[in-house]
């Protein structure tokens, strides 16, 4: 029995790499690592699989970019052709990304069923098309992978049966626990961001890590200059590190976006040097709602630059704290940490590295 694994961005990958570890490691189901393309990333490269510890994708559908439409529909098309070609006996997605949605859809209509990892998260907020992907996915699925309380209540509101809602934990820490482990013995210092962060601990001191991508905090030029100026008055009291996402560096120069000189600037980094650069900050700030988790897992000081999150254990449990896009709550939730006032979070259930082996020995029984 085959299951198609589909991933179309590099987080997907760190999403399924679990589970393809898992898989290996039993012999009722065999598998197929499904590319979709969705997105090009430069850094996913060999040393790339081999740092998830994962094979090369044995298939790339190079659907690339273009408008939310223009994307689902060319992932639609080639994944269709495959699914007939080969017709697997279940579709695994991951995530909220347009290949989730794409792919749930096409594996539906050809009666091939469908399973989600991170189902059940809600944002509330109808403008993010993530949003829309994940109540999509969710409508359609035929088992739910979960990875915390809130989205058990909101699966059960929907009226998904109980039988097919599954709380296994989170795969992405399966990950960042195993990625943490790899690079407590890995030589870091050709890390692009090594040769900062060893300055700043050499001299005693600490730093925070940012990340932007968001459209709404980082497209409209008020927002922008609002969040920046409160960057800038962090890093008058603590020492910031910004790898700037594309569009995110563009902004910068279209709005003429002043950060300061305490704000380095840097490339966007592969997983392992990113990793190796916040895990050991005194705090990030981020609109990214990986991050937020990562950061729990390994109990790192979050300041979520957004007004919700799709990921309330986070803030109910983990150290994250949501903050809006106030400047003035930003700099208060940054301080606090910096004054040792900031939250003590901690791991929630089942956030224990070995959510990959519970998806895997449900779907062996269901699919037996």
């Amino acid at each position: 029995m085959q299951i198609y694994l589909v991933a179309g961005a590099r987080p997907n990958f760190m999403k399924i790499a679990p589970i393809v570890r898992a898989l290996q490691a039993q012999d009722a189901l065999s598998f197929k690592i499904i590319h979709t393309g969705q997105h090009y990333d430069r850094e996913m490269n060999d040393v790339f699989f081999e740092e998830l510890g994962i094979p090369q994708p044995d298939v790339f559908m190079a659907a690339g970019g273009g408008s939310h439409a223009q994307q689902t529909a060319k992932i639609m098309v080639a994944f269709e052709e495959l699914c007939v070609a080969e017709r697997p006996a279940a579709v695994l997605v991951v995530g909220d990304v347009n290949s989730t949605l794409a792919c749930s859809i096409v594996a539906k209509k050809l009666n091939i069923p469908v399973a989600h990892v991170e189902a059940g998260l809600r944002s509330g907020d109808m403008t993010m098309p993530e949003e829309i992907n994940r109540l999509v996915t969710d409508s359609i699925s035929d088992w739910f992978f979960v990875t915390e309380p809130a989205a058990l209540e909101h699966l059960r509101r929907e009226g998904k049966a109980d039988s097919a809602v599954h709380y296994v934990g989170h795969v992405m820490v399966d990950n960042v626990l195993y990625q943490a482990e790899k690079l407590s013995s890995a030589d870091t210092s050709a890390f692009e961001t090594s040769a900062f962060k060893a300055a700043q601990q050499a001299a005693g001191g600490r730093y925070g890590v940012v990340t932007m991508h968001r459209p709404s905090n980082v497209d409209e030029p008020e927002t922008f200059a609002r969040i920046a100026g409160a960057l800038k008055e962090i890093a008058a009291e603590l020492p910031l590190i910004f790898p700037v996402h594309p569009r995110t560096r563009a902004n910068i120069e279209k709005f003429g976006i002043d950060l300061g000189p305490n704000v380095t600037l840097a490339g966007p980094q592969a997983y392992m040097a990113f990793l190796n650069l916040w895990k050991d900050a005194a705090v990030v700030l981020t609109d990214s709602g990986g991050l937020q988790e990562e950061t729990t897992a390994l109990g790192v000081p979050c300041v979520t630059i957004r007004e919700n999150t799709e990921r309330p254990v986070t803030v109910d449990e983990g150290s994250n704290v949501l903050a809006g896009t106030d400047p003035v709550a930003i700099v208060r939730e940054a301080r606090k940490v910096l004054r040792g006032e900031g939250k003590q979070g901690r791991r929630p259930h089942l956030w224990d590295g070995k959510a990959a082996e519970r998806i895997v020995a449900i779907l062996a029984k269901e699919l037996a």
